[in-house]
């Protein structure tokens, strides 16, 4: 018999609807297998089951009173979705995966969670996230690493890997993630989940720390691309301050509705060598695309292979750009001598970037974006790129990290992520597809990227690839 955690999020949100499954049933059920798996998986870094307990109460109330009224409800009304703990709740802890940060409760709340309050979901927690997000693992000084259920002894990926293991482990429906150098796609990548980083602007990163750089968005993780494309509506839209704004669908549609609906017939490049000089291709990563590639082939879509010259420039300006982020998020006094060595690598390295580099940096993305949408995607070139999401499976716990030597560190976390980042400088959306499981059962991600604000497209394409081999038949041991 199937229980509750088996359930879509949709399906949950119908249920709820109907009357058929209490918010409060479901609510108490995540709460369990967090209290049951967490410690294993290290998906969250603050749990809050009070908060999680009320409003699925207020849920539950509010659902038979829209029954009773005939009114609709949110479309993940009552449904649980955690939120990483690089942003902020009000009157929750906030720590930024930081130890220097480990008491810090914010006041307000950031937009996209007054979103998912307004949508009338449940927050179970906070989930696990690195120091300040900027590694591509999940490991700090505050809570256990982040594991992929998948095999527990490999990292779940980063910066969003909490989200990542509390989805792939069903400790949580759907969460909330984000994504500035591929930390939606690369847990979404290493534990077998789809994941969407939308186009730059399309979800508020306000009111209290924008991102300037365009680099980031949050975005959502799910088992489905229904559930992520659902997610992506609670949570988009611009908000009063925001330095970006992608357009927006037309009236009345809707990212879900896209979920439903035919891509029709595409014509999609296929990349499989590193855009990055010197980086290898693991064998299994290559073949998940050139498999994907066949696969696209025979639903009709015209597929053509793709070589981008490898180029350091737009590493070089991600690098100073990732350090003056780095350098830029607040730390207490005394707070310092508490971070993790490649956070202060970073803040000590972005601290020496001019202001005219920095600046150079920005318009080498916006050069980098132009280039792609004259050259490669203008109306009649390519509609979608196909890559492999990570250039190597699964890392294990501990792989990617080098605390005696910050710079290897960054150079091998460059190399595990080679592909992910372009689309950070460009502002384009791009999802990871959970496709392929190689023969050590380990998930290897394909990735789609699209137009600047066309997250549609991929949405349909994305379906329809789940539709032709699905995978949410499969499942780790620890579901």
């Amino acid at each position: 018999m199937a229980e509750l955690h088996d359930l879509t999020a949709l399906e949950q949100a119908r249920g709820i609807r109907s009357g058929e499954l209490s918010p409060v049933e479901l609510t108490e059920h995540y709460l369990a297998r967090i209290e049951r798996l967490d410690d294993t998986l290290g998906a969250f870094l603050t749990r809050t089951p009070d908060i999680a307990r009320k409003q699925a109460a207020d849920a539950e109330s509010e659902a038979a009173a829209a029954r009773r009224e005939g009114r609709e409800l949110p479309p993940l009304h009552g449904v649980p979705v955690p939120v990483k703990d690089l942003n902020q709740v009000a009157g929750v802890r906030c720590t930024m995966g930081s130890r220097a940060l480990a008491e810090h409760v914010p006041t307000v709340d950031d937009h996209l969670v007054g979103k998912l309050r307004a949508g009338g979901t449940i927050l179970l927690g906070k989930t696990n996230t690195p120091e300040f997000g900027l590694p591509c693992y999940t490991e700090n000084g505050l809570a256990p690493p982040a594991r992929t259920p998948w095999d527990l002894a490999r990292s779940a990926g980063g910066s969003s890997g909490g989200a990542a293991a509390a989805v792939a482990g069903g400790l949580a429906p759907v969460a909330h993630a984000s994504d500035g150098g591929g930390s939606v796609r690369i847990p979404a990548s290493v534990c077998g989940l789809f994941g969407i980083k939308p186009s730059r602007g399309r979800i508020s990163s306000g009111p209290m720390l924008h991102d300037i750089s365009g680099l980031a968005t949050s975005g959502p993780l799910a088992r489905t691309v229904a559930d992520a494309a659902t997610l992506l509506d609670v949570l988009a839209g611009p908000m009063p301050g925001d330095p970006f704004a992608a357009p927006s669908l037309p009236p009345g549609e809707t990212f879900a509705d896209h979920a439903l609906r035919d891509p029709g017939r595409l014509r999609i490049a296929c990349l499989t060598e590193a855009p990055v000089p010197g980086i290898e291709v693991h064998p299994d990563c290559r073949t998940a695309t050139t498999d994907t590639a066949a696969l696209l082939t025979g639903l009709g879509h015209e597929v053509e292979e793709l070589t981008l010259p490898a180029d350091d420039s737009i590493l070089l300006a991600f690098t100073r750009v990732w350090s003056v982020l780095a350098a830029s998020r607040p730390v207490p006094p005394g707070g310092e001598e508490l971070l993790m060595p490649l956070t202060r690598y970073l803040r000590e390295r972005g601290a020496e970037v001019s202001g005219t580099d920095f600046t150079r940096s920005l318009y080498a993305f916006r050069m980098l974006a132009q280039s792609l949408a004259d050259g490669l995607m203008p109306p009649g070139g390519y509609d979608v790129i196909l890559s492999p999401t990570l250039a190597a499976p699964p890392a294990e716990v501990g792989a990617l990290r080098n605390d005696a030597d910050p710079q290897a560190e960054f150079d091998a976390l460059g190399a595990f992520t080679p592909f992910t980042a372009l689309y950070n400088a460009t502002g384009q959306p791009a999802v990871n597809v959970p496709l392929q499981w190689n023969a050590a059962g380990l998930p290897i991600g394909v990735m789609l990227a699209g137009r600047y604000g066309d997250e549609a497209t991929l949405i349909a394409l994305s379906a329809q690839l789940e539709q032709a081999r699905p995978w949410a038949g499969r499942t780790p041991s620890v579901w």
